[in-house]
């Protein structure tokens, strides 16, 4: 039992902080290194995980990059239960009557605001993210911030979503989902990649330079 909790714990934070290598793993759960590598070996062979080679050329021995990690499609999609063919067919149906806009927004507003409660208004724009990290988390999405190129922009990071198999059905959905973002931060917005659409994580960038000086 206490194998596949942590082999959970592995996956999950792959899932929300990826690209990870195995020595920050241990360091974030905790656990020896070579109990992360036998973890990591076992979801590679199961096909939940995969390297992740970052951008660039890079060569072997000494100055080469530390080996991370990133969660597959089948990795994302077993952390959670999956939702049922009835609720693909429904999106399908709801779109072949022209019902489909007014159910995402729907549910983008209910979602809005529940994070809502969760943002004090008057915070500052970059504990408004991370506050709003938080909340997504409670939804269920596994959530990361990580600072931009320049200290202009973050990124918020979704390694996980509960409703990942309708979204890529519906790619309104992630749209709305954006415009949801863009509301509860009161800036602009930018989503560069999601789950839905074959990503490994659904990214989003926000300016806080921009809104910083305008709350200032």
């Amino acid at each position: 039992m206490t194998t596949d909790t942590t082999r959970d714990r592995v996956l999950g934070l792959i899932a929300s902080a990826g690209p990870i290598t195995a020595s920050s793993l241990a360091l974030e759960l905790g656990v020896t290194a070579a109990g992360v590598r036998r973890h990591l070996s076992a979801l590679l062979t199961d096909g939940l995980i995969e390297d992740h080679e970052p951008p660039g050329q890079h060569t072997r021995g000494r100055g080469r990059p530390a080996k991370s990690y990133v969660a597959t499609t089948e990795g994302q999609q077993s952390l959670t239960s999956a939702y049922s063919s009835v609720a693909v067919d429904a999106v399908a149906f709801m779109r072949e009557h022209g019902q489909l806009d007014e159910f995402v927004e729907s549910k983008a507003r209910q979602l809005e605001a529940r994070l809502a409660s969760s943002i004090p208004e008057g915070t500052p724009i970059k504990d408004r993210v991370k506050l709003l990290a938080d909340a997504l988390a409670e939804e269920g999405y596994a959530t990361s911030v990580r600072p931009g190129p320049g200290g202009v922009t973050v990124q918020l990071c979704q390694g996980h979503c509960p409703v990942q198999s309708i979204a890529e059905e519906a790619p309104e959905w992630c749209e709305a989902e954006t415009r949801v973002i863009s509301r509860l931060l009161d800036v602009h917005v930018q989503r560069l990649s999601t789950l839905a659409g074959g990503a490994h994580v659904c990214t989003t960038t926000i300016p806080v330079a921009l809104a910083t000086s305008k709350e200032g």
